[in-house]
Formats: structure tokens, sequence, C-alpha cells
């Protein structure tokens, strides 16, 4: 009994950091977010009761309604977009033999650069005089648009610069995903004769499953939380257009100086994220199919 308890303790020890770090960093500042939530607070005087009004103001606030539906049509883009760019890139990979490491590396390094470097990479590729994207596609015939300053291009590019600096960690997961697909069931399918087509759809996409919504949940998670590319690309005076939810998250704590509003806009963004992975984990008995 004593050397059970003991182990107990053990347990616990070992867990204590984490647990310290979660209440700490993650449970009481959600706390203290959902009781700004309800008040008027600048940051330095005392707080008021607010009822409902930063509620109010969130729902009423035509400027937060179009980042709201700027940071939707954000995730549209991006999170299909970037799932299956990886997932080919992923299959041909499978093929690349002793260069698959290389190619992996080569893939991942935009993963793993700062976030005000890709600005610095994209914001030269964007430039509508010098930028060598447009010219490619002033070569095929195809209009070349000012990425940053035209209000129907700008969510668009901020989606394209999400696809290609978190390609390389999706191009990983899938390929971990292949990697674990038993041999077996490919060669009998050779056997039976099944077309690449018909492997791809009957064997890989089922098996893939677990990771499709592993990326999807997170993807979801990430890109509802989009603010660093609208931050490096324009600081602190995105128009309209170029705004999202997190982005209207800081401007209204740090520059209006609301955390009442900001904590209530912040809580509705939970509220929904929660929502959406509830119903992707709802709808999982439908789609995913886990191997014994």
């Amino acid at each position: 009994m004593k050397k059970g308890r003991r182990s107990n303790l053990a347990g616990y020890a070992f867990l204590a950091p984490q647990l310290i770090g979660l209440v700490v960093f993650m449970v009481g500042p959600l706390i203290f977010a959902v009781v700004l939530s309800f008040s008027h607070w600048d940051g330095f005087g005392t707080r008021s009761f607010a009822g409902l009004a930063n509620f109010e103001r969130v729902f009423s606030d035509p400027q937060l309604r179009t980042s709201v539906r700027n940071t939707v049509w954000f995730t549209v883009l991006q999170v299909p977009g970037m799932m299956l760019a990886a997932l080919v890139v992923a299959l041909m990979l499978q093929r690349a033999g002793r260069l698959k490491s290389f190619y992996r590396i080569f893939y991942f390094a935009p993963v793993v650069t700062s976030t005000v470097a890709v600005g610095a990479i994209w914001l030269w590729l964007f430039n509508p005089e010098i930028s060598p994207v447009n010219n490619a596609l002033r070569q095929v015939g195809l209009p070349a648009p000012d990425w940053l300053q035209d209000a129907r291009f700008v969510i668009p590019a901020f989606a394209i610069v999400g696809i290609w600096q978190g390609l390389g960690y999706q191009v990983v997961m899938f390929m971990a995903g292949l990697e674990n697909i038993p041999g077996t069931l490919m060669e009998a399918a050779d056997i039976d004769g099944a077309s690449e087509w018909q492997k791809l759809r009957r064997i890989t996409l089922p098996l893939l499953s677990p990771t499709i919504l592993f990326l999807s949940i997170t993807s979801v998670i990430g890109s509802f939380q989009v603010f660093d590319y609208i931050y490096v690309f324009m600081d602190t005076t995105a128009p309209e257009p170029a705004r999202t939810i997190v982005y209207e998250i800081v401007q209204i704590a740090f520059r209006e100086f609301d955390f009442g509003v900001a904590s209530a806009l912040a809580a509705c963004l939970f509220l929904a994220l929660l929502a959406l992975t509830g119903l992707q984990l709802a709808a999982q008995k439908r789609w995913v199919h886990y191997t014994e």
C-alpha cells in the first residue's frame, strides 16, 4: 500500500510542472478573460460591471462583422488548400527514394522560419512592380493584382502565405500516416488489378482519415487565430478588408485599452472554435476509420 502511494506521489510530482503551467497560463487567464468580458476596464483603473454591453458591441459593430467574414474567408481558403497541397506533396515524396529526407527538410524549412522573415520575402513577392509572381501571371495572360492593396486579393494573399509556411508540417504528418498503411493491403490491391486511383480512394484516404481529422481540427483553430501576417505586412494600420478577429482583439485591447470588449470578442471566438471542434469530432463517426 505504501509502495503504491509513493508511486502515485511520484507520478503527481512529475505531472506538477505541466499542471501548474496549465493553471497559471491557461485556466487562470481564461477565467479572468470571462470576468473581463462582463466589465468595463482600461487596464489601469478600477473595473465596473458592464453586463452584456460588451457583447452587444461585438454583435452590432459593422467592423467586427467584417473581420469575422474575413477570418472565415481566410479559413475557407487556407485549410482545404493547405491540406490538399500537403497530401499531394506527401504522395509524391513517397516515391522520392533516398532523397525523401532531403525533400522533407526542404518543405519543413518555412515552418521553422520566423514570420517576420516570411513577411519580408512575401512583401517582395507581392510587390506590384517587381513581383515575380505578377510577372509570371502576365506571361500566361492573367491579370496581375495588387495583392496587399486590392480588397479582393488581400485575404487570398494571406492565405497563400499561410499555405506556404504551414505546408511542411502537414507534409510530415501525412508522410507519417502513409508509412503506417500496411503494405499487404497495397500488395493485395495490386494482385486484384486495382488502379492507382482506386488504391488512393479505397485504401489510402480511408486509412489516412485519422490524420486528416487531426489536421483539419488544428488547421481550423490556427486559421481562426491568424494575426501575425496582418501585423507584419500592415502593422497597426490594416484596412477594413484585411482585418481578422484576433487582429481586432489586439487593437481593441492594446490600442483602445478596452479590455472588456476585447475579452468579449475573445470569448465569442473561443465558443465558436469549441463548437466547430465539437462538430468535427461528432462527424468523425461517418468518415474516420481507425485500424486495430
